[in-house]
C-alpha cells in the first residue's frame, strides 16, 4: 500500500459532505474522483445548480461523476476504472448496490452524524435534540446493504448543550466528523480498525422532518417545547398562531416556574422576551418572527406589546403540510 495515502472516491452532496471532502484534501490521502447528485433547479429562476460537493471538486480540478443510478453496468464500470482503495460516503443521497460496495479494495465507508445505532436515517441530528438526548456524535462505519446498519469502525462523542439548535449541533458534528474521518482512514491504512457489529435492538429511525412537526402543543411541558424549537431550527421552524397570525418561534428555553394560567397564555412580554404558560413550566421565547417580518430577538420583542396583550393565548389550530 502506498505510504502517500489511500486512493479515495468521495461521494456526497450537501455542505456537510463538502466540509468532509475539504478535510480529505487537507490530508495525506488522494481523492481521485468525486460523486455527487445531479445538478438541481434552485432559486426563483429554477436554474440548475451544482451541489456544494461538486463546487468544491471543481475548485480542486477533481473528476466528477453524477450518475442517476449506480445500478447499470456502465456506471459500475466507470466506478471500477478509478481503481480506488476505498470509497468514502457522506450524505450522498443515492443508493449504492452491493456491486458498488464491493468495488473498491477496502470497500465503502460512511460517516454518519449520530452515535449508531441510536439514530439511523435522514435526520439524526434533529431527532437527537427532539428526543432530549444528552449526547450525540459521529460514527464511521463499513457500509452494508441496510440503512446505516454496517459494522462500526470508529465513534466520537460530544455533549448536547441546552442551548444547541440543530444548526449549532450540525456545525459541531461536521467539525468532529472531519477529524474522525481522517483518523479512521489513517488507521485503515496502517493498522486497520476492528469492526463492531451494531445492536439492532438499540436502533431508532430518524425520519425526515416534515412541516407539520413545527406545530406547538402548549399542553406539553416547557422542556418538550424547548426541544421542539431548538430541534426544528433552522427548518422547518416551530410555530404557533396568535389570533390570525402564524408566528415562527426560532429560539426559546424552558423555565421551571409553574403557572396557574391555561397552557398557551402569554404571561409576560419585556426586553428579555416572552413568557408563555405550558402544560408544565413556562417557555421563554427569545427570538420570534411575525408574518412578513424579520425574526426579532429579545429586546426587539418589546415592540410587539401592543399587538400581544398579556392574558391572551397562543393556539395552533391547523398544522402545515
Amino acid at each position: 500500500m502506498s505510504q502517500t495515502g489511500l486512493r479515495i472516491i468521495f461521494a456526497g452532496t450537501p455542505d456537510f459532505a463538502a466540509q468532509h471532502l475539504q478535510a480529505l484534501f487537507n490530508s495525506q490521502h488522494q481523492v481521485v474522483a468525486v460523486y455527487s447528485q445531479p445538478d438541481r433547479p434552485a432559486g426563483r429562476g429554477r436554474k440548475l445548480t451544482a451541489s456544494p460537493v461538486k463546487e468544491l471538486a471543481l475548485e480542486h480540478s477533481i473528476a466528477i461523476e453524477q450518475p442517476l443510478s449506480l445500478k447499470d453496468s456502465d456506471a459500475q464500470a466507470t466506478l471500477a476504472s478509478y481503481q480506488a482503495d476505498i470509497m468514502v460516503v457522506v450524505a450522498y443521497g443515492l443508493l449504492l448496490p452491493q456491486v458498488a460496495l464491493d468495488t473498491p479494495r477496502l470497500g465503502c465507508i460512511n460517516l454518519h452524524g449520530s452515535l449508531l445505532p441510536r439514530w439511523r436515517g435522514a435526520a439524526p441530528i434533529q431527532r437527537a435534540i427532539l428526543a432530549g438526548d444528552q449526547c450525540s456524535g459521529v460514527t464511521v462505519m463499513q457500509m452494508a446493504a441496510g440503512l446505516d446498519t454496517g459494522p462500526m469502525l470508529l465513534k466520537a462523542e460530544i455533549p448536547i448543550a441546552d442551548t444547541d439548535t440543530s444548526a449549532s449541533l450540525y456545525e459541531k458534528l461536521a467539525s468532529l466528523g472531519c477529524s474522525s474521518l481522517v483518523e479512521a482512514l489513517d488507521q485503515l491504512q496502517t493498522n486497520g480498525l476492528a469492526a463492531q457489529v451494531q445492536d439492532d435492538t438499540l436502533a431508532n429511525y430518524a425520519a425526515k422532518l416534515v412541516k407539520a412537526e413545527g406545530a406547538i402543543d402548549w399542553q406539553q411541558t416547557a422542556q418538550q417545547i424547548s426541544r421542539q424549537v431548538r430541534g426544528l431550527n433552522p427548518w422547518p421552524v416551530a410555530y404557533s398562531d396568535w389570533q390570525d397570525n402564524r408566528l415562527r418561534i426560532w429560539l426559546a428555553h424552558a423555565i421551571d416556574t409553574s403557572s396557574d394560567q391555561p397552557a398557551g397564555t402569554l404571561l409576560a412580554l419585556d426586553k428579555t422576551g416572552l413568557e408563555v404558560a405550558c402544560g408544565s413550566g413556562r417557555l421563554k421565547i427569545t427570538q420570534m418572527q411575525w408574518p412578513g417580518g424579520k425574526a426579532l430577538s429579545d429586546n426587539q420583542l418589546i415592540n410587539l406589546k401592543q399587538k400581544m396583550p398579556l392574558g391572551q393565548t397562543f393556539t395552533s389550530l391547523k398544522a402545515e403540510s
